[in-house]
């Protein structure tokens, strides 16, 4: 797609990537059965009826109706009968380890855990949780189960007992797959401890747990495994050398659970299907990630959530790429560990967020200067949306002005990629997603599904089903967000954007973060971007303050880069911009300068925590931070400063 403004991708690149030619005609005229060419990746047992069963306009809708195959043997059997030596898994310990798997042997270890857990009792329909760091063990442990026919739900390692117990009763499952520990910056962490009394919360009794080796000698618990516990490595030595072939499932069967974050909420259970889920995902993973069978790619994300899934697991295995896994923190031992990575393995995707190239941004561009990264080829981000300096950054200093980035919008609940450019096709604007992908129907709405002119922000609509959505989206209307405008279905995400002429869409943040400044709505979103679009600043967060008067303010808590200007003129910097980008009443009262902001396991900022330290009051739980350090640092208005009270203004 041709855009005003844009960048344009390498003509090397173009000229190598999977996909050159646009396919967004031949998707809009042939809606939905150009889905087809998702399905042509896969390798059915059965073949499907059709792309999508009925007229496709309203629930419940049916996704590769009659076809059925198994996501195990998608990812691993049709590739050991002709490439068995390819790697499959590259992991990187914490500690420095490494180890790998060729496509060979990752096929055994799934087929010798599978046998292991059938032995347990798990079959079709059995929903099995994990609770594991980023292991190779855990990806054995989905493959395993996909192997079953049998749902896995992965639990973020990172939550406490009391989450992972909610998780276990919401999904009535019985069966739980968890580890010894793990490593966080240096420390052993005690996992079983953890799962042990989530054990003792689920109302229901646990049929078995099976436990994987982590810590070696750093072990808490003296090796004790207690009742009902089976060790991993005793488990599938016992069935070494066992096949078992791959249960038949019928394209809308459950492959998996996912939840969306429990930190502000109640977590809400997502179910995503077999065929759809896994067309969708290859798709995107061939022709928005460029994957080739012969790279060596690279997801930062962490498996516990759904980009883990989708794009270390999935989407690579069915590809028949090499996927990377690493177990650690990006600053840990040093802050160049993740370019470090990239070098020594030669990563020619990498995939990561703009909360992390924010960090890159802080710590300086020296780290990946001092290293070779000349094997990358393509970069992509995911997660919140990414400010057009913070994409310029990772685009010069971590891809050398010489590889498209791909800015990815998609959800837990989207299973997949929605809206992003084609990187051998669009052009690519800093701080725009990009087009809709071909096949999707995403518009910028108002509440009651009336379009948005190019250029207003309004509501973030899909309406059109996709592959990836989930079960529950598939068959009704009334689930999650809303997903009903009066007689047309449609699913609003709860992010708002702005869309401008070229039908390129720039997400400004989740619709509920807003704030009521002046007697206007303002998103916190868009009072980031602009601040973010400093100079000198790395990573923001803005929060509201409740004022006497009944209004609210503005605070901005700014982590600044490694090198910058004095905080009185970065200060004054912040204030002008968000003057300049949205208006005076929404300049921030006070400018907290902090080296960190909290953040949860995941990486989200815990907004919050900020907005309760900021009004004085009593926060609650913060067991999900990782750094909760900071928490006296914010407390007495930032870390090497006063605080910044510029309400003279």
């Amino acid at each position: 797609m041709e855009a005003d403004d844009g960048v344009r991708p390498p003509a090397a690149f173009r000229e190598r990537a999977n996909l050159r030619t646009d396919p967004r005609g031949r998707f809009a005229d042939g809606w939905p059965g150009a889905w087809d060419e998702a399905g042509d990746l896969l390798d059915w047992f059965d073949p499907y009826d059709a792309v999508l069963a009925g007229e496709g306009e309203e629930p419940p809708f049916d996704w590769f109706a009659g076809g059925r195959l198994n996501a195990s043997h998608e990812c691993l059997d049709r590739h050991v009968a002709e490439r068995k030596n390819h790697l499959a898994l590259r992991w990187e310990g914490h500690h420095g380890e490494t180890r790998s798997y060729t496509y060979l042997d990752l096929y055994r270890e799934v087929n010798a855990f599978a046998a292991g857990l059938r032995e347990l009792g798990v079959a079709e329909d059995d929903v099995v949780t994990l609770y594991m760091p980023v292991v190779p063990e855990l990806v054995v442990a989905m493959l395993a189960c996909a192997r079953l026919g049998a749902p896995h739900s992965v639990v973020f390692a990172g939550f406490s007992a009391d989450a992972l117990a909610a998780r276990m009763e919401r999904a009535d499952s019985r069966y739980l797959v968890t580890c010894d520990g793990y490593y966080r910056r240096g420390d052993a962490i005690n996992q079983k401890r953890r799962a042990d009394n989530a054990r003792l919360a689920v109302d229901h009794d646990l049929t078995a747990t099976v436990v994987v080796d982590r810590l070696d000698g750093d072990r808490t618990d003296g090796g004790r495994r207690g009742d009902g516990h089976r060790s991993y490595d005793a488990l599938v030595a016992a069935h070494e050398g066992s096949e078992l072939a791959p249960v038949a499932r019928e394209a809308g069967d459950v492959l998996f659970l996912s939840y969306t974050s429990g930190t502000t909420g109640e977590p809400k259970s997502v179910a995503h299907t077999t065929g759809g889920y896994l067309a969708h995902v290859a798709w995107t993973a061939r022709n928005v990630l460029d994957i080739k069978p012969s790279d060596t790619y690279w997801c930062s994300a962490d498996i516990g959530w759904i980009t883990g899934h989708s794009y270390i697991v999935y989407g690579p295995l069915a590809l028949g790429t090499t996927t990377t896994l690493y177990e650690g923190t990006a600053d840990h031992p040093e802050k160049d560990r993740i370019f470090s990575i990239i070098e020594r393995n030669a990563v020619d995707v990498f995939y990561t967020a703009p909360t992390a190239i924010r960090s890159f941004m802080k710590w300086g561009p020296e780290y990946p200067a001092n290293h070779d990264l000349s094997s990358l080829r393509l970069l992509g981000t995911v997660g919140k949306p990414i400010d057009e300096r913070a994409w310029r950054w990772y685009y010069e200093h971590v891809g050398g002005g010489d590889c498209p980035v791909v800015d990815t919008w998609w959800q837990t609940e989207t299973g997949a990629i929605l809206v992003s450019t084609l990187p051998g096709v669009d052009a690519m604007k800093p701080g725009s997603a990009g087009p809709p992908l071909p096949g999707i129907d995403a518009a910028v709405v108002d509440s009651d599904g009336t379009e948005r002119p190019p250029g207003e922000a309004g509501l973030l609509a899909i309406r059109s089903p996709w592959p990836g959505m989930p079960r529950e989206l598939a068959a009704a209307t009334d689930w999650g967000a809303d997903a009903a405008a009066g007689d047309d279905w449609w699913y609003l995400a709860g992010d708002e954007a702005v869309v401008d002429d070229d039908g390129y869409v720039r997400v400004i943040g989740r619709a509920d973060d807003a704030l009521h400044v002046g007697g206007r709505r303002v998103g916190t979103g868009e009072i980031e971007r602009a601040v973010v679009g400093v100079e000198g600043v790395a990573e923001t967060a803005v929060v509201g303050v409740d004022r006497p008067a009944g209004d609210t303010a503005v605070h901005a808590y700014v982590t600044p880069e490694a090198r910058r200007a004095d905080d009185d003129r970065l200060r004054e910097a912040v204030v002008g911009a968000v003057e300049d980008a949205i208006g005076p009443m929404v300049a921030p009262e006070r400018v907290v300068f902090t080296p960190r902001l909290p953040k949860t396991r995941s990486g989200k900022i815990m907004r919050r925590l900020l907005e309760d330290i900021a009004n004085g009051e009593e926060y609650g739980d913060i067991s999900a931070l990782r750094n909760p350090e900071v928490v006296g640092e914010l407390e007495s208005g930032g870390a090497g400063s006063d605080g910044g009270d510029v309400s003279d203004r």
